[in-house]
């Protein structure tokens, strides 16, 4: 008998994200303080990992604070900007060179529990970031400062297709064979975008974004972000998910680079531990289609086998699939009901949510769209069988009525031994 259920429902949980993700391309964002955490082994080691699920990483990694320490002169900011001397570009490189190869050793190295197990993880690095200087603002020649000009996706998708782990420094390449210090920030979202990445993900100090009262924000949607007060000193990183989001990439995440697992639990749980930033709402209500036959059944079987809903075979789940209507949170069928029309009637049916998400609005958000529909087909009436949820159904306007006031075609398949109450509701 398995002695560690936990673990082994949240292996089996994380079975969709980890089909969902295989072959898709990430970027991750480093700052150099992430490098220095006491946690970064465990951070390398969820790389790895990711990587053995068929996870294409790009790492963009920066050398801020570290070349703070090995300079004996101000490196003075402008703005959100560093005004980076050629003096002071010669230990940003020397940083940079240094951190590449701590980073290819790390991501090489065995598991010290298994040595010579471990399948070679290559790493590649280069010139992939063609930059030119910043310039002057505000009166101030930021000098060796510069920004992205092109980003060789092409090169960077050779490597990952060959299952390497592209290391990027924040350092751009002018084609006069300058060099140019970049911000780590908006260079990781230029590689994204380049990419046409399926996640940005910021590793942070902090759990995620907060708000002003200081709490954690789950989710932010960029398409109503006036409903959202972030707390002062995100501005960099939201601007960097909003031109990431625009420029195609479908999310970002920002997550602690503290916290043992913090990267794990974001991208193979439902609701992650960090903040996810859309640029619209990644939870939505649609109609459903023959690629949710499998996740209606998985979230009808537990009530059917409880006797709560009548079952359902799937061949009759795939005659009825356009009858349903879904809800759909970051790929996962979270919550499922169905209209079956009777001339000017109609049956609301398989109204299910998921146990982890029950208390919510889920369920008043789907009897809306049923509703809607009904409206849209000319039924005039609305009525619904159930034996556990009466309470539910009248709190939203259904009246309890009798088995005779059915449709005749539903009226002669009742069950009686199931002696389902009958409910009904006029359509406004």
């Amino acid at each position: 008998m398995a002695f560690n259920q936990d673990h082994i429902k949240w292996f089996r949980d994380s079975s969709p994200y980890i089909d969902a993700h295989r072959g898709r391309t990430f970027v991750l964002c480093l700052p150099d303080t992430a490098l220095q955490s006491p946690n970064l082994d465990n951070v390398i080691s969820d790389i790895a990992l990711l990587n053995s699920l068929g996870i294409r990483l790009v790492l963009v990694f920066g050398t801020e604070q570290q070349v703070i320490e090995h300079l004996d002169v101000e490196w003075p900011t402008n703005s959100s900007y560093r005004v980076t001397s050629p003096f002071i570009l010669e230990t940003v490189v020397k940083i940079n060179s240094t951190l590449t190869t701590e980073l290819m050793s790390r991501i090489s190295s065995s598991h010290l529990e298994s040595p010579g197990t471990r399948r070679d993880i290559p790493t590649v690095s280069g010139n992939f970031l063609r930059a030119k200087p910043l310039g002057t603002i505000n009166g101030i020649d930021h000098q060796q400062t510069g920004c992205v000009r092109r980003v060789n996706a092409a090169a960077l998708h050779h490597h990952l297709e060959g299952g390497a782990i592209a290391l990027v420094p924040t350092l751009g390449y002018s084609p006069s064979g300058e060099i140019f210090h970049l911000e780590i920030h908006e260079t990781a979202s230029q590689v994204a975008q380049a990419l046409q990445a399926d996640k940005l993900i910021f590793l942070s100090p902090d759990e995620g974004l907060r708000d002003s009262t200081g709490d954690v924000i789950n989710e932010v949607d960029l398409s109503h972000r006036e409903n959202i007060t972030l707390a002062p000193g995100n501005d960099i990183l939201i601007s960097s998910c909003d031109q990431a989001c625009r420029a195609g990439v479908p999310r970002c995440h920002i997550i602690s680079y503290h916290d043992d697992g913090a990267m794990l639990e974001e991208l193979f749980t439902r609701d992650g531990c960090g903040t996810q930033v859309v640029g619209h709402s990644y939870e939505q209500i649609r109609p459903a289609d023959m690629d949710d036959v499998p996740g209606i059944l998985r979230l009808i079987e537990p009530l059917e086998s409880a006797g709560v809903l009548v079952k359902r075979s799937r061949e009759r789940v795939e005659s009825e699939i356009e009858q349903f209507i879904i809800i759909e949170r970051d790929g996962l069928l979270i919550s499922c009901a169905a209209l079956f029309p009777f001339g000017q009637s109609g049956e609301v049916a398989c109204v299910v949510t998921h146990p982890d998400y029950r208390k919510s609005d889920r369920g008043d958000r789907l009897l809306e769209a049923i509703e809607s529909k009904a409206r849209q087909i000319g039924i005039e009436q609305l009525f619904v069988l159930t034996t556990q949820s009466l309470h539910w159904f009248t709190e939203r306007g259904f009246t309890e009525c009798t088995v005779e006031e059915l449709p005749r075609q539903k009226r002669d398949f009742y069950n009686f031994q199931r002696n389902s109450r009958v409910l009904h509701k006029e359509v406004n």
